[in-house]
């Protein structure tokens, strides 16, 4: 081959070599280009379900324009009911009475519905009790004739009370001090025991702080409840409703039911609005046999009276005396508030030292009329003079349940609408 062959040559190669160069750098190119194309961010597309930011704005807006509810304020007790008429202590339902044992075919059954049983306490001329009294040495009247004992015990029987307080402004300074004697009884609560705590001012705040319990805790909670609230204080018709209450708890169907029942009472004694008169009060608590004892604070009352009517402290006086003397109970009225320890004392030792003397009245006519009882003891060998405290009536039963009754009284209509109360 000659030289310029050998020329040619080396030009083709080298022409090839650069053609091989420029297509390897043009890959490379191409593929650096594809990568970055891959590894750029893309844009976001608006998802459906997301608000955008201007549906967020005025959603927070429309949010924050929403009228806030005005928070309900927590009652300050249970809302049961005590009776269908105001002022409405509210009570949880009575408990459904177990069922009575089942009769054999044959069995035969006696039973006396006319037995009235007393409780009797029997104290000295110093108001202490005397626990040494004898069947023997009872004596039972009624309508001044006297009535034949049936049965006679001094055991301890349960014990269902109400505590009930007056929480009206003319007790405030007396408050912790009426706490801590309610806590002082309470205490002294045995097996069997229940009760039951209200704090009243007028007819429309008469409410049940804790309904019948025997748990301590629930009833020391609740007397650490109590506050004191303006109003027209309504005592009668916390008495009504409240005996009336304790009157009727777990009586049910019991043929034989001996617990005793008693309502301590705490108030100055002076009744402003209640809609109910003394007259239906005292003849409602004929019909029951529950013993008030009632603390008066009236102290703070005013003495003075006029020609015509008498002052407010001798006429709560003279309330707080009868609601005691009427139901075998017992009245006290403190100077001062350092005597209500031994007032609570001397409470619970009353409830616990009693009689219980039942009798069958000779009077077997179903008329309904009340009937005056009295109970007297011989006296002992002791100089102390035996006096002996019960009840000063019953109401006799009537005909049949079919018999024509009192009216019912029509109440005045409050924001719950009009009631009635049987009298």
């Amino acid at each position: 081959m000659d030289s310029l062959g050998m020329h040619k040559e080396a030009r083709f190669r080298l022409v090839g070599v650069i053609l091989l160069t420029s297509f390897i750098f043009a890959a490379l190119v191409l593929s650096s280009v594809f990568a970055l194309g891959q590894n750029r961010p893309r844009t976001a597309q608006p998802t459906p379900s997301k608000p955008d930011s201007t549906v967020t704005a005025a959603t927070t807006q429309q949010s924050t324009a929403r009228p806030t509810a005005t928070p309900t304020p927590r009652p300050a007790s249970p809302e049961p009911t005590l009776g269908e008429a105001p002022p409405v202590p509210r009570l949880k339902p009575t408990p459904t009475p177990t069922p009575p044992e089942e009769i054999e075919q044959g069995d035969r059954i006696k039973f006396n519905t006319d037995l009235v049983s007393l409780h009797v306490r029997v104290i000295d001329r110093n108001n202490r009790p005397i626990d040494n009294v004898t069947q023997n040495e009872f004596h039972v009247f009624e309508d001044g004739v006297p009535q034949p004992i049936e049965s006679f015990s001094r055991e301890e029987v349960p014990i269902s009370y109400g505590l009930a307080v007056d929480t009206s402004g003319s007790l405030r300074t007396q408050l912790q001090s009426v706490i801590d004697a309610g806590k002082t009884i309470i205490n002294s609560n045995k097996k069997g025991d229940e009760t039951f705590l209200v704090r009243f001012i007028s007819s429309d705040k008469i409410e049940t702080v804790q309904d019948f319990t025997p748990n301590k805790d629930l009833l020391m909670d609740g007397l650490d409840s109590f506050y004191i609230e303006g109003g027209q204080t309504a005592i009668i018709d916390a008495v009504y409703l409240s005996a009336e209450h304790v009157s009727e708890y777990k009586r049910g169907d019991e043929a034989d039911d001996r617990r005793r029942r008693a309502l301590i009472v705490i108030t100055d004694g002076e009744d402003r609005n209640s809609f109910y008169k003394q007259e239906q009060l005292f003849a409602r608590l004929r019909e029951e046999d529950v013993q008030i004892f009632v603390i008066g604070f009236i102290n703070e009352l005013d003495k003075d009276s006029g020609f015509i009517r008498k002052s407010p402290r001798d006429k709560a006086t003279a309330l707080i005396n009868k609601l005691a003397t009427e139901t075998g109970g017992r009245a006290f009225f403190p100077e001062s508030i350092s005597e209500l320890p031994q007032i609570a004392n001397e409470i619970v030792r009353d409830l616990r030292t009693q009689y219980v003397v039942s009798y069958s009245p000779t009077n077997k006519t179903p008329d309904g009329s009340f009937r005056a009882i009295r109970v007297t003891v011989d006296q002992g060998n002791s100089s102390d003079k035996r006096i002996a405290l019960t009840r000063n009536g019953r109401l006799a039963r009537r005909e049949s349940p079919d018999a024509p009754k009192a009216p019912a009284v029509r109440l005045p209509s409050n924001a719950t609408g009009t009631v009635t109360k049987k009298p």
